[in-house]
């Protein structure tokens, strides 16, 4: 098998074991949406896990795991796979020191911080909000240490090789929460106390996590070496976080802009945050079911190319992944696009998320579905950067896109509200994608023609298909719809994807889209393994 039929069968092992992460995801979105509603409560629980999760990003699957990666590589060639556990346990122990000392640091000041404005404040540092906020962080903070180090251990999993098994940890946190929602809906807790339930599931969730990532480390024969020898000295580390140090301030810009459009959402008012909240979850399915999987897949990839100076094979994969997600990401847009309100009213809908919630949303539905094409084409232009051990271009793009999406926010969000934030954050998408891939130009990793071609083609075909539905959709909604609502919606949201889905892969087929044909013969491959 090729290269590139490796990197898209280990792509397809991974996203179907992030298929199943995603899908319980959507069940816990579902009964987030119906405990939580759309208004103060849900702003709460999204703004406390912002922090941890942001942590996650950078720490974790972020800056660090990314420069771990490439220095690994090199350090298993060089001196052998003892060397490298003793590093693991250098970099583990450090990263821990350190996430301990943020989540006793966080927790202390949201507790400080809370009892001042309590005392102190007045109107906004008063509100509900902030005040469930500064309850909840010293619950809910651990779980920013376990995440983390499941991030790091992860990255260098994927060196190894292993790919599924830790894509399907991601369930045990879905599970956790899915059993503690259905507690609250059917005790009919109240919010606080159901809050502080999730709070306290949230980081139990992550201690198993780390514990399975630990054990999958012994299996592989990389489980870190702890011995005198391996802290006799720390040049290990320094390396990792001078690599990495361009990478955190890059995912650093990223995340400050993340946490940025939260803010100004907080003071749009109550609906805002969950609206943006809620559609990013649901436009997160596309993203890490596949583009997430591939850039993973794809970092190991580039990085064994990398090593050997094969520029050939790099430039190979780079395209072979762009066609592949954009012939999954222009669809996924689309049906968003098109499809919104079926898709909003079925996982959302219900409980005490009402209408007024889901109009809240539609805005923001449109323009992040607009944007998931370039949020996926970002995790595989990206390991072209990383693997190379090329961190400082990646964060000048950052730090662009950064003021991009500021400027847009300031000049978008009172007019068009949440859904300015969100049409703020794909312009910066845009700008992000454009600008590296004009550096891989200059690097002499070139986007061939066929590629821009199988875009274009990818996107007209999509159009095409999402048009023709949604005209058909007045006649699927009149012979469709019964008396249970939730049936309903679901029964024309199936209708309708089944219809796209049929029309653009017949349209793929006429148009002779080479990613169909790919992505069929490493499914026959699979089958005649199987048989």
């Amino acid at each position: 098998m090729s290269n590139e039929g490796k990197l898209l069968k280990n792509s397809v092992g991974v996203s179907l074991a992030t298929l199943a992460s995603r899908i319980t995801g959507l069940v816990r979105v579902k009964l987030e949406a119906m405990a939580l509603g759309g208004g103060a409560v849900a702003t709460i629980w999204a703004i406390t896990l912002l922090l941890p999760n942001l942590s996650r990003r950078l720490l974790g699957e972020g800056a660090l795991g990314t420069a771990l990666t490439p220095v690994v590589a090199e350090n298993e060639r060089t001196s052998g796979i003892d060397t490298v556990r003793m590093q693991l346990a250098q970099i583990l122990c450090f990263l821990g020191a350190v996430l301990a000392g943020i989540v006793i640091v966080v927790s202390a000041g949201a507790w400080y911080f809370g009892d001042w404005a309590e005392k102190y404040g007045s109107g906004f540092l008063q509100s509900d909000r902030i005040q469930g906020v500064c309850d909840l962080l010293p619950l809910i903070m651990p779980y920013a240490f376990f995440i983390c180090l499941t991030g790091v251990i992860g990255a260098v999993l994927n060196y190894a090789g292993i790919f599924v098994r830790p894509a399907l940890t991601a369930l045990l946190f879905n599970f956790c929460m899915i059993g503690g929602l259905l507690t609250g809906i059917l005790l009919d807790l109240p919010s606080g106390q159901l809050l502080t339930l999730l709070a306290i599931l949230t980081p139990a969730a992550g201690a198993v996590q780390l514990l399975l990532m630990l054990w999958m480390l012994h299996s592989c024969g990389r489980f870190p070496l702890f011995c005198r020898q391996a802290f006799a000295s720390f040049a290990f580390v320094k390396k990792v976080l001078i690599l990495a140090g361009p990478g955190f301030l890059s995912y650093g810009v990223l995340q400050f802009s993340f946490l940025l459009d939260r803010m100004f959402a907080i003071y749009l008012g109550d609906q805002a945050v969950p609206a943006l909240s809620y559609v990013d979850r649901i436009i997160d399915l596309p993203i890490g079911l596949f583009a997430v999987s591939l850039g993973a897949v794809l970092m190991a990839s580039m990085t064994h190319a990398a090593a050997d100076n094969d520029w050939d094979a790099m430039q190979t994969q780079l395209n072979f992944s762009l066609r592949h997600v954009w012939f999954i990401g222009a669809p996924m847009a689309a049906a968003v696009v098109f499809f919104h309100p079926e898709i909003i009213s079925v996982i959302c809908l219900g409980g005490k998320y009402t209408y007024q919630d889901l109009d809240a949303a539609r805005m923001v539905a449109i323009f992040y579905g607009v944007g998931i094409p370039f949020f996926c084409s970002m995790k595989v232009i990206l390991p072209a950067f990383y693997s190379r051990k090329d961190m400082k271009r990646p964060l000048k793009v950052s730090c662009v896109a950064f003021f991009v999406n500021l400027i847009c926010n300031l000049i978008l969000m009172f007019p068009l509200q949440q859904g300015g934030i969100a049409l703020a954050t794909v312009i910066s998408s845009v700008t992000n994608n454009t600008l590296l891939l004009l550096y891989l130009y200059h690097d002499g990793l070139n986007i061939k023609k066929h590629t821009v071609l199988c875009v274009i083609r990818s996107i007209i075909i999509s159009a095409l298909a999402g048009a023709g539905v949604w005209l058909l959709l007045p006649y699927v909604r009149k012979y469709f719809t019964i008396s249970s609502r939730f049936v309903s919606d679901l029964l024309i949201l199936g209708v309708t994807g089944t219809l796209f889905g049929i029309t653009f892969v017949i349209l793929a087929l006429l148009c002779r889209s080479p990613e169909l044909k790919e992505f069929f013969s490493i499914l026959r491959r699979k089958r005649k393994k199987s048989v």
